[in-house]
């Protein structure tokens, strides 16, 4: 009887409450260990509506510092070089730093790149290549594959000229920007391979991704009286820049040059005149004509427009390299994002460097061939070619608009 009074009793309150406790904490383990499984992410969540962003994060600056970053990360995928799963080098960089198919980055890397890319300000890395026109996938491995790099086009701006105003400076600055692509090399297609065909052309440009320019440069064209005509004949709306330079002291650094290679051609003085007598300048010596940039842009203005034509001033290019580089920013449609903090003055060579070139950390100057010692020219010399171009000066500065000052 007594047995039974024992089992047939409720179960006390104390008791009840210590069961309700284990089973709750039973369900909570068992929760934590379904989240740490990754399963919680597939579980449905209130919608929360959108909380407006304020502050720096809302700015401007932020958001053209976030553009530039993925940028500069979706192009560094493409100029990674690709190993398969033996080690075996899969594609090479080319001369132009240019990234064949198949890239491939590690787990270690993609997660890396998924972190950088968050900072940047996108969600996940699928949204952000089809934003910049590509398509990216990760395996079970882990490894993040790209399928897709931009393409190949003909460029939308060419650098023209001239031979030693400063063009190779101007190409080495701009590449800076996340948006231009440019081929390294001086293609010369529209004055010595024409023959070849655009496709040959259009094989030699460095891939491009959605918004991106594609750009050349080849100092020859601008003295070259078939070019403005075949590059119309390529696209009429082509984006022209000449860097121009004081012609006399462009013509002896280009005199330099030549004497750098050949130590043995003649004086500066006897190549200049024709007579020295009568101080009849020898417009034959190429040295001297390329330095009448009226007469060669009077080709040019057959087929192009001054608006589509732009001026850098190979002095100032020195002097203000961010201001000219605002200045050519402006003309090709883009953001100004290379500015003074790109830059630093080398007194050694005396020209501005960058401090951090393009896909590297580290400053850079232009090479040894740049900046040589010019020869001692004779002050005659000097002026008799002042007083020759000065009336070809005077009508470049009324063609152009803006007043170079060499004179002064």
């Amino acid at each position: 009887m007594a047995f039974s009074r024992v089992f047939s009793d409720p179960p006390s309150r104390s008791i009840f409450k210590k069961f309700v406790v284990m089973l709750l904490s039973l369900l909570t383990s068992l929760y934590f260990m379904y989240c740490l499984a990754d399963r919680c992410s597939t579980m449905p969540s209130p919608v929360r509506a959108p909380e407006p962003v304020v502050g720096f994060l809302a700015s401007s600056d932020f958001q053209d510092w976030q553009s530039l970053r993925r940028k500069r990360l979706l192009q560094k995928i493409i100029n990674k070089p690709a190993y398969d799963d033996g080690g075996r080098l899969t594609s090479r960089l080319d001369a132009d730093g240019n990234a064949g198919a198949g890239v491939v980055v590690s787990g270690l890397e993609a997660d890396a790149l998924r972190s950088d890319l968050r900072l940047a300000g996108s969600l996940d890395l699928a949204s952000v290549s089809r934003v910049a026109g590509l398509s990216a996938r990760t395996g079970s491995t882990g490894r993040l594959s790209q399928l897709g790099e931009g393409t190949k086009k003909l460029p939308q701006a060419i650098i023209i000229g001239v031979k030693k105003g400063g063009t190779r400076a101007l190409l080495e600055f701009l590449r800076v920007h996340p948006d231009i692509r440019a081929v390294g090399a001086e293609p010369h297609f529209f004055d010595r391979n024409y023959d070849n065909g655009l496709d040959w052309y259009r094989d030699l440009m460095p891939k491009t991704l959605e918004g991106q320019i594609t750009m050349e440069k080849t100092p020859s064209y601008f003295v070259t009286k078939e070019a403005p005509a075949r590059i119309y004949a390529m696209s009429r709306d082509t984006k022209l820049i000449v860097v121009v330079r004081d012609p006399v002291t462009r013509a002896i650094s280009d005199y330099t040059q030549t004497l750098s290679k050949k130590p043995d051609i003649p004086t500066f003085q006897s190549l200049t005149f024709k007579n020295r007598t009568t101080g009849l300048i020898d417009t034959s010596w190429s040295a001297v004509q390329i330095g009448i940039y009226a007469k060669h842009l009077d080709s040019w203005l057959q087929f192009f427009p001054m608006r589509q034509i732009l001026f850098v001033s190979g002095e100032r290019l020195i002097s203000d390299p961010a201001g000219e580089l605002g200045r050519v920013q402006d003309f090709l449609g883009l953001k100004r994002i290379i500015t003074d903090k790109h830059f630093y003055f080398n007194q050694t060579k005396g020209f501005p460097c960058l401090k951090k070139a393009e896909g590297s950390s580290k400053p850079h100057c232009l090479g040894k061939t740049k900046g040589r010692t010019h020869p001692n020219i004779h002050p005659e010399v000097v002026q008799r070619l002042r007083d020759f171009y000065r009336p070809f000066n005077m009508k470049f500065y009324q063609m152009t608009g803006r007043i170079f000052g060499w004179e002064e």
